[in-house]
């Protein structure tokens, strides 16, 4: 009981309640920015390149170097 009585002293701090409406905010603004990108910026932009399908498309700015022994 002791465990439980520490952790509720720990989530009424603030902590905890800061994380959760930090993981909240970022969940919802994920959201809006995906509906941003979907509706608002692709259809234009699939107008100018003719219906190309992005969702498979990346660019590579330069290849991965691993050195031996390390991962």
């Amino acid at each position: 009981m002791k465990l439980i009585k520490e952790f509720k002293e720990f989530a009424v701090k603030g902590n905890m309640i800061d994380i959760a409406i930090g993981v909240i905010i970022g969940a919802s603004f994920n959201k809006v920015v995906d509906v941003l990108v979907k509706q608002v910026i692709m259809p234009p932009l699939s107008l100018l390149t003719n219906g190309v399908n992005f969702a498979n498309k990346k660019l590579v700015l330069r290849e991965a170097v691993i050195k031996e022994g390390k991962t």
